[in-house]
């Protein structure tokens, strides 16, 4: 239970943060912003693994807020472009 918890909370935050920094903030409100910050947590999991660091969430600290952060800024920036497309 704990862990969801910090999946929530971490994503939330770094969710708001990416999409403050992507200026996509007035598009995604609350429920958007932990969704984009759980699935960028995951991203950024998977590409610091790729580069060879530690890309774990690890519980609630600032490496995995940043980890998440990086991952959702990533997803964010992907989107932008997937939608770009189809406009």
């Amino acid at each position: 239970m704990w862990d969801i918890f910090v999946w929530i909370v971490i994503g939330g935050l770094a969710g708001w943060v990416a999409s403050k920094v992507m200026k996509t903030d007035g598009q995604q409100g609350l429920i958007g912003n932990i969704v984009i910050g759980v699935v960028g947590a995951l991203i950024g999991g998977f590409v610091l693994d790729l580069i060879g660091g530690s890309g774990g969430i690890s519980g609630i600290n600032i490496w995995s807020f940043l980890v998440a952060l990086l991952g959702s800024i990533i997803l964010i920036a992907i989107l932008k472009v997937v939608r770009g497309r189809k406009g």
